[in-house]
């Protein structure tokens, strides 16, 4: 009863849909959409693995860095050797890419010759198999008539995996593909090839590139298509590389841009990680091929696996009966007879069952009409579940470039050769329908390489040529603002002299070194309200400081602030004046302080020629301010008159520049505080000098005895400071804070020899042609303008954004200096530099933006250094004034520019230490900045009469 049972149901399985049948054998095969995500899932982290430098050792992908930085843009030029290894036969080409026919309209011509590799040397020596590759190229170079003379610049695609050290340099990691030739693994194939081309003699021939041919794909694609960032091999083997960005590559120093990274994914697998979606037949062409364990996602996908995959599952059915009654021939027993070439044909629309019948009857055996539909449906399985495989692992990439860049969705090309994808009816179809399924928010072309790898590793060679070029232009470019030490040092020792001699000469010098009336820092003791008036750019801030009594120093600040419209920037004075008048009005109402009559400090960041604490006559606007009949007059009295037309009192003690008001704000946290910087819109230092030295003064009081007789407590002052002299005697020399005005450096001429000519363009457009010339190269107003300029100049070049000069880039001031900062920043991608340069209505490249990065830190780090040099020149000199071997001293320091650049502050400090070995300079960020310095020189000069 059993017996009869058992033949019904065989009997009944025998009779249903044939293809069916094979679905029930052959579920484990059939991969839906879940499992596609979680293998593609499992690749992405099997691609990070490689990726990191901690893990790679232990990774199955590789994940091989090629040092192919960029794809083609269309420019390259030249003409090229070509060799091509990795098959049965290889062969030598010459390649002529010619100049101006790039993207979307071809311009390759290519000669070539095809050359047997006889069996023996497959599995010889090394030596022996790249003897015959030399032979054979010089062989060409004569039959074609190439010079042998001429250096001619080489590619070599070697489709092997290798570790690339550089783009010449390739470590044999393991032979494929029925390769064995002894000697090489572990070994640089370039370095080996070059021995063999020394050894047949007689050619000039430098290898420029090594390159896999997934590589050359990518690249043969890209000369046509920009968007083709992703290559694809589904072929005898199978492979994928892709433009990976340079800061995940662990293995390769530097972190801007991109490189090509080479997954060699064949051996996705090989540590278990495909271990519950292997068949039994998986298993068995891997325990039969030449290298067991290794390569599995390969033997699961690629061509020379596909058709002996075919066999086996056909095999076993036919085994269990359920083919050809049950009946197994010798040929469907023998390893190969069906081939991936047979389960192509099997699957054309038209003509597949015929094929198939064809290539059945062929193994010896007498199929049925439903045994051939059977057969055929086994074949659409196995190489449906390969394009499916290949498809998860494009996936996976594909997702790694769009997380890399941060984009929802994004447009990209995928370039594709091998014999699977070119020759199987139906594989690109439904490679590219899953691959659009599994992500629908990528717009993914699929683009046929259509001169195989030889095109692509000339490409390879011809992008290599034109960045090296441009690599040097952009060098040269750049080589002006590359100061050496020398350079600084003699930079610190010219500022040393216009220091010295501002403060000793009657007349007019570069460096105005002014007096500013301020003979103490603060000690801590300060207390009471103060009103504080800062003016310095185009916005005015009214402040309410509380300094309170007690151990903690504790400080309470108000403050508003107002716009400076530029119409009363550059209108009358008056107006400017009275628009200051109107806003402190307002700040007094405001706090409910109108009628108090406070003491107040003016913050005026304009250079000064002081007479005392509580006056200062405007030398020259600066900073785009050109108000009328100001220049030459006292801005103190300027601004009384006004507060007197506004009908309100407030006692002006002081008049401060922004940088006397810096230092003071500092050293009142730290008492060791006696210099003040300003880097930001502009540049300044002040610092304590000794009062002797300050012949200025004398010039100066001498003068106004002269012209009005003794002013009102000069005497008493004096006094006060012979008295303080002789109670304290040596211990306490008098000083003064001299502000500098040190942006006037190089006015006279004395920085000529490190000013570029993109310098002499921007300072011939400013509004003060020939003067500030140090802050010129220094400072944040004039910084983003230089980079500008080198921008244009480049660009005019063909060596950024493909030589357009656009309309924003010829705009003055739209580079600010703010975009350098940010452009800077270290944890900036370079897809954000993008950005920013595409809101200022530059479409850049990924190599536009290292190249704009370089040119922003080259003009930023030169700013940095000269300001360091400077500052090296101050400490060297109030040590050398105090006769002290080392000098320990505090600058309080101010400004966008050193606050907010991610590298300035570095560079500065560390110049001016190594310009200054015997000075330990600190430098203390300002806190509340010159608004609050500005009230302390009134609380200062209010419990110091002697000020």
């Amino acid at each position: 009863m059993f017996l009869a049972q058992l033949v019904a149901f065989y009997f009944s399985k025998l009779q249903e849909d044939p293809t069916k049948k094979v679905d029930r054998f052959l579920y484990a095969m059939r991969l839906h959409d879940d499992q596609l995500s979680d293998i593609s899932a499992r690749f992405q982290a099997e691609m990070k693995k490689g990726l990191s430098a901690e893990s790679n050792v232990a990774a199955a992908v590789k994940m091989l860095p090629t040092h192919v930085r960029a794809t083609p843009d269309g420019s390259e030029k030249g003409q090229f050797l070509a060799l091509d290894l990795g098959g049965s036969r290889f062969k030598v080409l010459q390649v002529k890419v010619r100049e101006g026919m790039g993207i979307r309209r071809g311009g390759v011509q290519m000669e070539e010759k095809v050359y047997p590799i006889p069996k023996e040397l497959l599995n010889g020596r090394a030596t022996e198999l790249f003897d015959h590759v030399s032979e054979s190229l010089k062989n060409f170079l004569q039959e074609k008539k190439i010079s042998l003379e001429k250096k001619h610049p080489l590619a070599f695609t070697f489709s092997f995996p290798c570790e690339q050290p550089t783009l010449n340099q390739g470590l044999l990691s393991n032979w494929s593909k029925d390769y064995r030739a002894r000697g090489l693994q572990g070994k640089d194939v370039v370095q080996t090839l070059e021995s063999a081309i020394g050894r047949t003699g007689g050619m000039d021939v430098e290898v420029i590139a090594l390159v896999n041919d997934t590589v050359a794909t990518m690249m043969t694609c890209g000369f046509d298509d920009q968007y083709c960032e992703v290559g694809l091999i589904i072929g005898t083997g199978t492979n994928a590389c892709y433009m990976e960005e340079l800061r995940h590559v662990d293995l390769v120093e530097g972190d801007e841009g991109r490189m090509c990274v080479n997954t060699e994914w064949g051996a996705f697998g090989d540590d278990g990680a495909l271990k519950d979606y292997i068949t039994e037949f998986d298993r068995d062409v891997d325990a039969a091929s030449n290298n067991p364990g290794k390569q599995i996602f390969e033997k699961m996908v690629s061509g020379m696996y596909l058709g002996e995959l075919v066999r086996l599952v056909v095999l076993k059915m036919a085994k269990l009966g359920l083919l050809f009654d049950g009946q197994v021939s010798d040929a469907l027993k023998t390893k190969g007879r069906i081939t991936t070439a047979n389960v192509a044909a099997m699957e054309e629309y038209k003509n597949g069952l015929k094929n198939t019948e064809k290539i059945l009857l062929d193994l010896d055996l007498k199929p049925t009409c439903d045994d051939c539909t059977a057969v055929q449906h086994v074949s659409t399985i196995v190489s449906f579940r390969s394009s499916n495989l290949v498809a998860a692992g494009l996936a996976a990439i594909l997702t790694r470039i769009r997380q890399n860049r941060n984009l929802r969705t994004f447009r990209i090309t995928v370039g594709v050769d091998g014999t699977v994808y070119k020759t199987h009816p139906q594989y690109p179809k439904r490679l590219h329908k899953v691959v659009r399924r599994l992500l629908p928010e990528c717009h993914v072309r699929f683009v046929l390489s259509d001169s195989g790898s030889s095109k692509g590793a000339a490409l390879v060679t011809a992008v290599a040529q034109r960045l090296a070029s441009r690599r040097r232009q952009v060098d040269e470019t750049l080589a002006p603002f590359r100061v050496s030490q020398e350079q600084l040092q003699l930079v610190k020792t010219r500022m040393r002299a216009g220091l010295e001699a501002g403060l000793k000469r009657k007349g007019s010098s570069a460096i105005k070194m002014l007096p500013s009336f301020v003979y103490r820092t603060p000690d801590g003791t300060e207390h009471g309200k103060y009103l504080a008036l800062d003016l310095g750019g185009t916005n005015f801030r009214a402040l309410l400081v509380n300094f309170k009594k007690g151990p903690q120093q504790n400080t309470r600040l108000y403050h508003k602030i107002y716009t400076i419209p530029e119409e009363i920037m550059q209108g009358s004075g008056e107006e400017l004046f009275d628009h200051i008048a109107q806003c402190v009005s307002d700040f007094l109402d405001y706090m409910g302080m109108k009628n108090a009559r406070l003491p107040a400090g003016f913050t005026f960041s304009f250079p000064c020629e002081q007479t005392s604490i509580d006056t200062g006559t405007l030398v020259s606007w600066t900073k785009g301010f050109k108000a009328t009949n100001c220049e030459g007059n006292d801005v103190v009295s300027m601004l009384r008159e006004a507060i007197k037309r506004a009908e309100f009192d407030l006692d002006i003690v002081a008049v401060v520049n922004d940088t006397v008001g810096t230092m003071m704000s500092c050293a009142y946290e730290d008492p060791e505080c006696e210099i003040g910087l300003i880097a930001g819109t502009g540049t300044n230092v002040c610092y304590m000098e000794e009062l002797k030295n300050i012949k200025k003064t004398e010039q100066k009081t001498e003068q106004v005895e002269r012209e009005e007789g003794t002013p009102d407590g000069e005497e008493d002052k004096h006094d006060a400071w012979t008295e303080r002299e002789k109670k304290e005697g040596d211990a306490e020399i008098p000083k003064m804070c001299i502000n500098t005005e040190w942006g006037g450096l190089g006015d006279d001429g004395s920085l000529d020899d490190i000013i570029t000519p993109y310098d002499t363009e921007v300072n011939q457009n400013s509004i003060n042609p020939g003067k500030q010339r140090f802050e010129k190269l220094t400072s944040g107003m004039y910084l983003g303008e230089v980079v500008r300029q080198v921008l244009l100049d480049l660009t005019r070049g063909g060596l950024l954004f493909r030589g357009h000069v656009t309309e924003a880039l010829k705009t003055p001031g739209i580079f600010q200096t703010q975009y350098l900062s940010q452009i800077e920043s270290d944890r900036l991608a370079l897809l954000q530099v993008r950005s920013i340069l595409q809101h200022l209505g530059l479409d850049s490249t990924c190599d536009d933006s290292i190249i704009v990065k370089e040119v922003c830190g080259a003009v930023s780090r030169r700013a940095a250094q000269l300001c360091g040099a400077g500052m090296a020149a101050v400490v060297d000199k109030i040590r050398e004034n105090r006769g002290l071997d080392r000098l320990n001293i505090t600058v309080g320091v101010d400004g966008a520019l050193y606050k907010l650049h991610p590298h300035f502050a570095g560079v500065l400090q560390e110049t001016a230490r190594a310009l200054a070995p015997q000075c330990n300079v600190n430098f203390l960020p300002s806190e509340e900045g010159s608004g609050k310095g500005a009230a302390l020189i009134t609380a200062v000069a209010r419990q110091n009469p002697e000020m």
